[in-house]
């Protein structure tokens, strides 16, 4: 028998016993689940620029980034869905020389009757009573200060006359996409007889910060979901050398990014076209659709993905509800053949549910072809990337909690019970046993096919390593059935 600390050459008597935790744990092991959330901050927000802190609450994140910021909005979507995992925000303050967007409203006529103006800025209500024979003037005035009154806004609202100025409170292209708009609810919300108002867009912020030095102080912890609220081409390639970095075997720390994008199908499709990363899922929206920020999309969808994925990578997340997200009016919204191509395109698509809910129609990644620009599927579904990870943790598990400190010999070596001493044939069923215990989560399946393609054999130019060779065949997930009804009269 073979002790880990008992010394063989103990003189002094007595009873000496220690403890072996090798076998202590069964079956395949949890793989512990972090998120990390890249989010903008204001110089009001108390944290450290580009520096990751743990989060537990909305009310920390709204802290940290300050109240009206987009990454205070981002935590606030992030803690509506349950969380199973460390959540981690790495805020990041906005570039000096960035451009802050403007919108304007413009009021015309006068009311002839009391009402109620129902203004949304990012997909939250504004509500201003109006009274009768009230001027324009009035009316925008009463709207900048409804504005301002509410901190959580992503803007700040002034007053000159008629028109109402909206002023992003983050420099940068991401306050071009706050929605700006009246009467979401028509049937019920409607502007006052007599008055008039028309909307300007949010447009002219330029500049977004770079991610670059907070990348750079993630260290080696392992983020198995990553939410960017920056979609620019910059920041995501950044993003993307980190991924593609983390996910080698060298690293092994690896995860998956979510970032929002809108726009019409053939914008969204051109972007898509410039990436081809299977770390990347692109949450996309419809222009003049849902009322929230992308960035609060990402959030979401990326918040459902981790907590869902987490407890099963190989299910499909078709039909999760996303919460406290508005949908795209009927009219906006993306028809089915338009989701289609947009998912060829590598973009992943939400839908509305009959209870009026945005729901994951199929979140896939932006990988659409291979190194000689073929197309290929191989890497396509986001199940496939979160239950790869899983695997590979659960094989680095396996041998490290029962092999830590083995010797390595060749089959057939007559080895004495109780001796620390692995070969590839005890290495093989532990691989065999493995694969059960996948096929009996879910994971894989053809217990069969993995024996017979399974090899494990020493280096030929290292005695000290052993090359394992597997071969899982992953588990699919059901998308489509296509059925023929074939009748007779």
């Amino acid at each position: 028998m073979n002790f880990n600390q008992i010394p063989v050459n103990l003189l002094t008597p007595g009873q000496y016993v220690e403890f072996d935790n090798s076998r202590a744990v069964q079956g395949a092991a949890q793989m512990p689940q972090r998120i990390l959330l890249i989010a903008p901050k204001l110089a009001a927000g108390s944290a450290a620029a580009d520096v990751p802190l743990q989060i537990t609450s909305s009310a920390q994140g709204v802290a940290a980034c300050g109240r009206g910021s987009f990454g205070a909005a981002m935590c606030d979507a992030l803690f509506r869905v349950p969380q199973a995992g460390d959540v981690w925000l790495l805020p990041v303050a906005d570039d000096e020389d960035g451009v802050e967007a403007t919108g304007e409203i413009t009021f015309g006529g006068s009311p002839t009757a009391a009402g109620v103006v129902s203004l949304y800025v990012a997909g939250t209500l504004v509500s201003v009573a109006v009274a009768a024979a009230a001027t324009a003037a009035s009316v925008a005035t009463a709207v900048a200060a409804a504005v301002n009154a509410n901190t959580d806004l992503p803007v700040t609202a002034a007053a000159a006359g008629v028109v109402v100025t909206l002023t992003s409170r983050h420099a940068g292209a991401l306050g071009n996409d706050i929605d700006l708009r009246f009467n979401y609810y028509p049937l019920t919300e409607r502007i006052p007889a007599g008055l008039t108002a028309s909307v300007e867009a949010m447009a002219d912020g330029a500049t977004n910060p770079s991610v670059a030095v907070g990348l750079s102080n993630i260290g080696s912890s392992q983020y198995n979901t990553v939410i960017c609220a920056f979609n620019d081409a910059a920041n995501l390639a950044l993003v993307e050398a980190e991924l593609d970095t983390r996910w080698g075997p060298m690293h092994m720390n690896d995860g998956h990014c979510h970032v929002g994008l809108r726009g019409t199908v053939g914008t969204i499709n051109t972007f898509l076209a410039t990436r081809n990363n299977p770390h990347l899922t692109v949450w996309t929206m419809e222009q003049g659709g849902e009322p929230q920020p992308l960035w609060v999309k990402a959030a979401t969808a990326g918040a459902v993905a981790a907590y869902y994925l987490a407890i099963d990578p190989a299910r499909p997340l078709q039909t999760l509800a996303l919460p406290g997200l508005l949908p795209a009016p009927q009219e906006k919204r993306f028809i089915r053949e338009e989701r289609n191509n947009i998912l060829s395109y590598g973009g992943a698509t939400t839908e509305v549910n009959a209870g009026g809910e945005v729901c994951i129609e199929r979140g896939v990644t932006t990988y659409t072809q291979n190194s000689s620009g073929l197309a290929d599927p191989s890497y396509r579904d986001i199940e496939v990337l979160y239950t790869l990870s899983l695997l590979r943790y659960q094989v680095r598990a396996r041998f490290a909690q029962k092999y830590p400190r083995h010797k390595l010999a060749n089959d057939g070596t007559p080895v004495q019970p109780g001796q620390p001493v692995i070969t590839p044939k005890i290495a093989k069923a532990e691989m065999v046993a493995l694969c059960g215990e996948w096929i009996d989560l879910g994971l894989v399946e053809n217990l069969e096919a993995f024996k017979a393609g399974l090899a494990i054999e020493r280096a030929s130019g290292d005695a000290d390593r052993l090359n394992v060779l597997l071969p899982p065949d992953l588990i699919n997930q059901l998308r489509v059935v296509a059925a023929q009804i074939q009748y007779q009269l």
